[in-house]
């Protein structure tokens, strides 16, 4: 089995909620990463690109 794996905090998720999951998993948090999230607009007739949010994963490190 793998000691390391990601764990996304899912759209209605709070970040003790998936934190609880990772424990009930037997994993500990080694790291917090955030991504952002874009989305493209049309303004104007003009194709942009905007920031629409951001997601959170963390790594988990296998307990002993």
């Amino acid at each position: 089995m793998s000691k390391k794996k990601m764990f996304e905090v899912g759209e209605n998720e709070t970040i003790e909620g998936c934190l609880e999951r990772m424990n009930d998993e037997g994993f500990r948090p080694v790291r917090r990463m955030e991504k952002p999230v874009f989305k493209e607009e049309k303004v104007k007739g003009k194709s942009e690109i905007v920031p629409a949010g951001q997601k959170i994963v963390f790594e988990g490190k296998k307990t002993d």
